[in-house]
């Protein structure tokens, strides 16, 4: 059984973490980072190529973790497989093990390190939710019946700070009608836009992992504002990260705003995802920072 989703039946506040599949074949420092915090984590999502760069692949990284007794959510994304792939591919993790999915559209391929791909998108996130529930009740997408079913907990995404709000609830709605389980949320900085976008959901106890990303630098608060969509890091933020890199004391300050980020939003989740973009060993001092 999925142990994320037995700690959001016990009403636990959650805490998963995000981390990279490598480059290559090099698996020690995956380990390492999951080794440092798997007493305080309780599922770590393996990302599939994110920002279309090409890595190892999740379900193998997640199949290593689950060996070694740490729990992995691995990503599906629409973006690289048909539905025979993406639904072979779902057998192949409940086999392995793998009790969790987060399911999404993926980042466009013209963004990576292999811009001349072709993007596959053959399922919207709404459809490979579909798709997941359908083996989990013993069928394929196409309603052939399989023999033995899965038991996976699936889950998908939603972006509160989208510039289309009302068209992102839709779609978050349609997720939720498709069977999705519990979501991961775009990276939080706005907690009255999260608030607001969430009353707009109202669609009861959604299990809810608000997403959380330390600022590391003005210049990479800069490029996110302007490049990632759905963030947007308000200026007195950026005030506070390039006052702090002037005083030399950028961690400080990054952990203070997650910390006080955690607290606004805390009400209103059932717990936080945190992408640490290499800065993994802080988590525990954010945590405690947090009160979490």
């Amino acid at each position: 059984m999925s142990n994320l989703k037995a700690a959001f039946e016990r009403q636990e506040f959650v805490v998963t973490c995000e981390l990279s599949p490598p480059k290559g074949t090099e698996l020690a420092p995956l380990f390492s980072k999951a080794d440092a915090l798997k007493d305080k984590i309780t599922a770590f999502n393996l990302t599939d190529s994110a920002a279309a760069r090409m890595t190892l692949d999740p379900t193998v990284a997640g199949y290593e973790l689950h060996k070694r007794g740490i729990e992995p959510i691995v990503q599906f994304t629409s973006r690289d497989k048909n539905r025979l792939a993406i639904q072979s591919g779902m057998l192949g993790a409940d086999v392995l093990g793998i009790p969790n999915l987060v399911i999404m559209g993926g980042d466009p391929p013209k963004i990576g390190d292999h811009p001349e791909t072709k993007g596959v998108y053959d399922l919207f996130a709404s459809q490979l939710i579909e798709a997941g529930v359908a083996l989990n009740s013993g069928h394929d997408l196409a309603g052939n019946e399989t023999k033995g079913s899965t038991s996976l907990y699936i889950g998908s995404v939603f972006n509160p700070g989208a510039t289309d709000m009302e068209g992102e609830v839709t779609n978050t709605h349609r997720k939720i009608d498709a069977g999705a389980e519990f979501f991961q949320t775009q990276a939080i900085y706005e907690t009255d836009g999260y608030h607001q976008f969430m009353d707009s959901l109202d669609r009861g106890n959604i299990n809810t992992l608000a997403g959380i990303i330390p600022i590391k630098s003005v210049k990479m608060a800069t490029y996110m504002n302007e490049r990632v969509p759905g963030i947007d890091i308000p200026q007195h933020m950026l005030d506070r990260i390039a006052q702090a890199e002037a005083d030399d004391r950028v961690l400080d300050e990054s952990m203070a705003i997650a910390a006080e980020t955690i607290a606004a939003i805390k009400d209103h989740c059932q717990g936080i995802h945190i992408m640490a973009i290499g800065w993994e060993k802080h988590i525990p001092a954010l945590l405690e920072r947090a009160g979490l």
